[in-house]
């Protein structure tokens, strides 16, 4: 047999591994700044959890992973993070209110492939449970604007909501029709056009929308003035707290489950078509499943979508100094010990100078510390900056700050 990956599903090596990591401090840190607490629910949920009318809906039925226990129990693989925190919290109702939650997990869709997009991966989900203010839908775009300037990622955030949506839809199938009209800036006018009629909606019907889709948000505000009395709170707050949002009409999220704000992240200047943060305001998914009104509000970041953005990430090692022995092992390894126990990541090479300089370099290991018979009997040991070559001979308290600086 010829070892193979399944489709969908990849490897993770340590480059990217220690990428991946990077990414999450920032993201973990943010929540936590935000007040959010951490929550780990099961990665496998009982079908009928998943597929029930209050999660995901019937788009995402096809994408599930399903099988059975050796109990005969139907069970599915969790799509999102979205319907474990549902599910929990209708089995937590102590809980105090408003509930401000960050879960980081693998999820799992079988479902199309393209760049940046698997059927395993890893979603990093923060909600908000209990309000129904706008202010944190526009703290949570806060949020994930600070998590992409930490990174250094340059960004459009879009906004929308669903209430206007409703209004604009003149049909009763309105989540088919949104479907498709999530589309627009993917395959333009025309091939919505031809999509909702292959659907056998009324061409009148289509019109009237791809034509009011044309228009201003001042415009639009005259024409469907009860509908966006959420977007004009959410505007105002975003203005407030400085976060740059770019209002799109045709911004629809394909999940039945959202009711108000509906956003997405996209990279500027990228090949890359596919969000990387997206979320909004679901308030009736965890009010149904717990039997009483509990308004929410989540976003989630893509990590394995972020990864694909931060691809030119240069960091080989975690490893901080690489440790070369030139015939003093035992005071090399006292060393590296001593190093060790102050929190420096060290690694090391007995007896071969070149070949550990070689495999520093190869890691881009940013320092070696050479202990040879002369740093021995000095009790100063040789720091080399692999970046710039140069050397100095330091006492094991002068290393520790050094390295401990950088």
């Amino acid at each position: 047999m010829k070892p193979s990956l399944a489709k969908g599903v990849d490897d993770i090596p340590p480059r990217k591994q220690i990428l991946k990591g990077k990414i999450l401090r920032v993201i973990r840190s943010n929540f936590k700044r935000y007040g959010f607490n951490p929550l780990q629910t099961p990665t496998i949920e009982r079908l009928d959890v998943l597929t029930s009318k209050f999660a995901g809906g019937e788009e995402i039925l096809k994408e599930v992973y399903s099988f059975k226990d050796q109990g005969q129990r139907e069970l599915g693989l969790r799509y999102d993070l979205t319907v474990g925190l549902a599910r929990f919290i209708s089995l937590n109702r102590d809980l105090k209110m408003p509930f401000k939650r960050y879960q980081i997990g693998q999820v799992f869709r079988d479902g199309p492939i393209k760049a940046g997009r698997f059927r395993e991966f890893t979603q990093c989900d923060g909600d908000v449970v209990g309000s129904s203010s706008m202010y944190s839908d526009a703290e949570l775009l806060k949020m994930a604007s600070s998590v992409f300037n930490e990174l250094n990622i340059d960004v459009e955030i879009k906004v929308n909501n669903r209430k206007f949506l409703d209004a604009l839809i003149p049909v009763e199938d309105k989540a088919s029709f949104i479907l498709s009209l999530d589309k627009l800036e993917k395959i333009g006018g025309k091939g919505v056009r031809k999509e909702l009629l292959g659907k056998g909606f009324d061409e009148k019907d289509v019109e009237f929308v791809l034509k009011n889709l044309e228009l201003s948000y001042s415009e639009l505000k005259i024409k469907f003035k009860e509908s966006f009395s959420e977007l004009d709170e959410l505007l105002n707050y975003c203005k407030f707290l400085g976060v740059n949002v770019v209002f799109t009409p045709s911004l629809a999220r394909g999940l039945s489950y959202y009711t108000g704000t509906v956003f997405e992240v996209f990279l500027k200047d990228s090949k890359m078509t596919g969000s990387i943060a997206a979320g909004g305001r679901y308030d009736n998914m965890i009010s149904e499943f717990a039997g009483v009104e509990l308004p929410a509000v989540g976003i989630s970041f893509g990590l394995d979508a972020l990864m694909s953005a931060l691809d030119d990430y240069k960091e080989e090692s975690l490893t901080k100094v690489y440790v070369i022995s030139i015939d003093q092992d035992r005071e090399a390894i006292k060393v590296m010990q001593s190093l060790r126990s102050e929190g420096v990541y060290c690694d090391f090479n007995l007896k071969n100078l070149k070949k550990g300089l070689n495999f520093a370099a190869s890691y881009k290991i940013p320092y070696c510390l050479i202990i040879g018979e002369e740093e021995v009997n000095l009790k100063k040991y040789t720091l080399r900056d692999m970046n710039s070559g140069k050397e100095k001979k330091l006492n094991l308290k002068e290393i520790v700050s050094v390295l401990k600086s950088k």
